[in-house]
């Protein structure tokens, strides 16, 4: 039977006999670091399991817990020692901003060489930006393109990129293919399908690590070697998998890599990041003008004016709590909440799952299901009215002779999410499943159905 970490445990890693209180304040990013150091040697699955470790960490987030926040894809509260470093950042700057200002930006390099030593690249193809959109829009506005040139993407991709190519394609007259997939589908069949949509016009191939509709995970470093041997460039949208799932850079072999720090990783509102592989920084111009002698800087890419350093500075504390979680510990545990709901709920015959359950599962925290005959809208709200439960509505649709068309609700636990809340949100769909949710403008609502 598997050691569950106790009390003596915790007091013997502190190397006391005293309470725990006494020890490391409650809540705090010592106690997480204490928690951590006594599951040393143990498997990042086995710990997953491990209700006493996981208490701990849920601690170090101060919530509200009338309600169920199945929505973490959205953005994801900070933890406690993160939230007190932004504020204190944000003070600092304050009182003398044009001194302070400049100070914390300088020591703000440190995040970016810990935040490269921690993923997987070097310090000088990593820009710190304010989310994802931006870190994107800098690349796919910033490669030269030429009339008639085309960009490969998929009908999946997030919304605001699809915006961006589209805004290049009126005003530059380039060619914008977006691939159509069933959810959930393979790796193998989303690299058949890139490989026989390229065309000799073909200059860029844009898609997801893991896609913000259903988690559904691609074949990236497959799909970066098929471009670069045809001479293409290629951006991928990271936002849903650093700090989620196991992300080395360097190892992915992309072009350009835009990350939402503010999603898995925890970091306060306004953090992303841009990974742009050393060799291709000259190729990309910089969204906002930087003088010529920054071409092969990396830095150019954070040419925004006045920065809000101290909203970024905080972002060293958002990587240390990561750190003290681990990565792959943190990866096991999203893995066993999404799995412990998706199992309990995939027997019932009107369920149906579209992200990847197999042996072994491609997904983390990012999920989406969906109940035969019943609206997903009716559901969200549903499950909102009488389990105070916030999840995501998807619906999907597609132009005619083609296979993307789906509703699904997207739910998305995180490391503070209780297995209370997780068994709440299945006795919920279970509820709606045997007697049906109140019908809307929408559809039906299922309400007569039941399996």
């Amino acid at each position: 039977m598997t050691a569950l970490w106790s009390r003596r445990s915790f007091l013997r890693a502190t190397g006391g006999l005293v309470p725990a209180a006494a020890v490391v304040r409650a809540g705090g990013l010592e106690a997480v670091e204490v928690a951590s150091r006594s599951v040393t040697g143990r498997t990042p699955e086995d710990v997953a399991k491990d209700e006493f470790y996981w208490r701990e960490v849920q601690l170090a987030f101060k919530l509200d817990r009338t309600l169920i926040n199945l929505n973490n894809g959205f953005t994801a509260p900070c933890p406690r020692v993160v939230l007190e470093s932004e504020f204190r950042y944000l003070e600092l700057i304050n009182m003398l901003p044009v001194h302070y200002q400049a100070m914390v930006a300088r020591n703000c390099e440190t995040i970016r060489r810990r935040m490269a030593a921690e993923f997987g690249c070097e310090p000088e193809e990593l820009a710190l930006t304010r989310g994802a959109s931006e870190a994107l829009q800098i690349v796919q506005n910033g490669i030269d393109l030429e009339p008639g040139d085309e960009v490969l993407t998929t009908e999946q991709d997030y919304p605001r990129m699809l915006t961006t190519w589209d805004q290049r394609m009126r005003r530059q007259r380039i060619k914008v293919s977006r691939i159509q997939f069933p959810v959930p589908t393979t790796q193998d069949d989303l690299y058949q399908r890139f490989e026989s949509s390229i065309t000799p016009r073909t200059k860029v191939m844009h898609f997801c690590h893991v896609t913000n509709l259903t988690g559904q995970l691609f074949p990236v470093a497959r799909l970066s070697r098929l471009a670069r041997s045809k001479g293409i460039v290629t951006i991928v949208d990271g936002a849903h998998a650093l700090g989620m799932c196991p992300v080395k850079l360097r190892e992915l072999e992309c072009d350009a890599y835009g990350v939402s720090l503010h999603k898995w990783l925890l970091a306060p509102i306004g953090n992303g990041c841009l990974y742009v592989r050393r060799e291709m920084i000259p190729r990309f111009w910089p969204l906002q003008a930087a003088p010529e002698q920054q071409d092969n800087d990396i830095r150019k890419f954070e040419s925004i004016g006045t920065h809000p350093w101290g909203v970024r500075a905080a972002l060293g504390e958002a990587l240390a709590f990561h750190q003290a979680v681990g990565g792959e510990r943190k990866a096991a545990r999203l893995r066993y909440l999404t799995l412990r709901w998706a199992n309990a709920l995939k027997k019932h015959s009107r369920i149906k799952i579209l992200s990847n359950l197999g042996e072994p599962a491609e997904i983390w925290a990012v999920a989406a299901v969906a109940i035969g005959g019943i609206d997903v809208r009716d559901l969200a709200r549903y499950l909102m009215d009488k389990y105070r439960i916030i999840s995501v509505p998807l619906v999907g649709g597609a132009p005619p002779n083609q296979v993307f068309d789906y509703q699904a609700l997207r739910i998305s636990p995180n490391i503070y999410t209780t297995l209370e809340e997780i068994d709440t949100f299945v006795t919920a769909m279970e509820d709606a499943l045997e007697n049906g949710v109140p019908s809307s403008e929408y559809g039906t609502g299922g309400a007569a159905a039941a399996s």
